[in-house]
């Protein structure tokens, strides 16, 4: 996995999926339920309730309403934080209003249910169950303090007596005031039972869902990359095809000119330059085309682990000579016997090469440090180069994104080596992280740790 070492904002809830725009809907089916009630209740059942206290506790809840519709409109992504206060308001006007009309003898105090249900579903797992703590709080509050239901009147009177007589309960409902403390006791014992449940199975559901959303992003995100790297494989095919009469071109001009001027010293230690690099670049050329399976028993021989290093750094010191390099090499001995395809070399060469690009023409040598045990090795490349910016830092990694700049002496990158660096040390098992070093002198650390288990022979 590709990471780069930066200090992140705080998480927020997508502002697509916004889930206060979900709770502005309910608290609005909320409070015209609430004042229908309470209008029922008080002008035909003739409930004699405190009136003027529920009326202004749904009043207040359908101005937080408003509020809360005006904050959305603004296009501020709620934090998890803001979601659960905004649902611990309506646990309070709930509380509030059961305080008046009877507690847990209220039929709808099942209502606190809904809170905790919905935070299982929309929020972190540890608001869900605080929500599911404050909703027992309150639940647990109003068994010791609230005023009492008055008893019936009215048309409620005489259905309650209808009631009683279809259900064969008369006798039973007149003596119900001496068990009804056991009832309510029953009641709370229940509600406490369905929100475990309740809190328990959603947040799991919500954790699983989320999981999956997230394996399926990052197995799109695979699929995507997959779809590049075989489209530059298809192009990088073509282009050794077409590099191989070019080069062999090259390589005759080359050996003719050795021959023309044997007497000039200068010119043949350039030529011999341009041998080198030329005959380098057919030797990449002839890798990529075994790529295909043809000539992988070679690519594959088995080397100690130290010895594999040494001749990375000493291929990549023909493509780079006049780059200096410090080397460390440290590890058990004797070092694990390794066979590791040529595109994890071309990967720790791309990586090389960056780190040299970067550090440019620092006088001071670029570090390699390479450091394993029995179960992994990590290889660290320090340059001097100018660090990891705030745009590279966001899109480091990604394919054809450069943070390279042209010079007059100097191309500037195409966005690919980084990339495909990544997704081979991937294929293995490993990571590559980059991040700023802590010197006062600045640079930055490329950091390779690979499984050896997946290379040892």
């Amino acid at each position: 996995m590709f990471r780069v070492h930066q200090t992140h904002a705080p998480v927020v809830l997508s502002s697509t999926a916004n889930p206060l725009r979900r709770l502005v809907t309910l608290r609005r089916i909320e409070v015209l339920t609430q004042a229908v009630v309470l209008v029922l209740a008080l002008a035909w059942l003739k409930i004699p309730l405190d009136g003027v206290p529920m009326i202004a506790a749904i009043a207040v809840l359908a101005a937080v309403n408003l509020v809360t519709q005006w904050w959305i409109d603004k296009g501020d992504p709620p934090t998890a934080n803001e979601v659960f206060a905004h649902m611990a308001i309506d646990v309070a006007i709930l509380a509030v209003l059961l305080y008046f009309a009877g507690g847990p003898a209220n039929p709808f105090v099942s209502l606190f249910l809904l809170p905790p249900t919905l935070a299982a579903a929309m929020l972190p797992a540890r608001h869900a169950w605080a929500m599911a703590g404050l909703t027992l709080f309150a639940y647990t509050f109003l068994m010791f303090w609230n005023l009492p239901l008055p008893p019936p009147q009215g048309d409620l009177a005489q259905f309650d007596a209808l009631l009683a007589r279809a259900t064969g309960g008369t006798h039973t409902h007149a003596a119900h005031g001496s068990g009804f403390a056991l009832h309510v006791l029953g009641m709370w014992l229940n509600f406490v039972i369905s929100l475990g449940v309740v809190a328990f199975f959603l947040t799991r559901m919500a954790a699983t869902l989320k999981n999956r959303e997230r394996e399926l992003a990052a197995a799109r995100e695979a699929a995507l990359r997959n779809e590049q790297i075989l489209s530059l494989g298809t192009l990088a095919a073509g282009a050794a095809h077409q590099l191989g009469t070019p080069l062999a071109t090259m390589a005759v001009v080359i050996h003719e000119l050795e021959l023309q001027h044997g007497d000039d010293a200068e010119l043949q230690e350039d030529l011999l330059l341009l041998r080198e690099q030329v005959d380098r670049c057919k030797q990449t050329i002839s890798q990529i085309l075994a790529s295909t399976g043809q000539g992988r028993d070679e690519s594959l021989r088995s080397l100690a682990l130290d010895v594999y290093l040494q001749r990375l750094l000493d291929d990549w010191q023909v493509i780079r000579p006049h780059a200096r390099i410090s080397v460390t090499l440290q590890g058990e001995h004797p070092p694990p016997q390794v066979t590791a395809e040529r595109t994890l070399e071309q990967a720790l060469l791309n990586l090389l090469d960056n780190a040299a690009d970067a550090h440019a023409a620092n006088p001071e040598a670029l570090r390699f440090s390479a450091s394993w045990d029995s179960d992994s090795c990590r290889i660290e490349i320090f340059d001097r180069g100018p660090g990891i910016g705030g745009e590279a830092a966001l899109r480091l990694g990604q394919a054809f994104f450069s943070s390279k700049r042209a010079a007059h002496d100097q191309a500037g990158g195409i966005g690919i080596g980084l990339f495909l660096s990544n997704a081979t040390i991937e294929r293995c098992g490993g990571q590559v992280e980059l991040f700023n070093r802590s010197d006062p002198q600045g640079g930055a650390c490329t950091r390779v740790t690979l499984p050896l288990n997946r290379l040892k022979a």
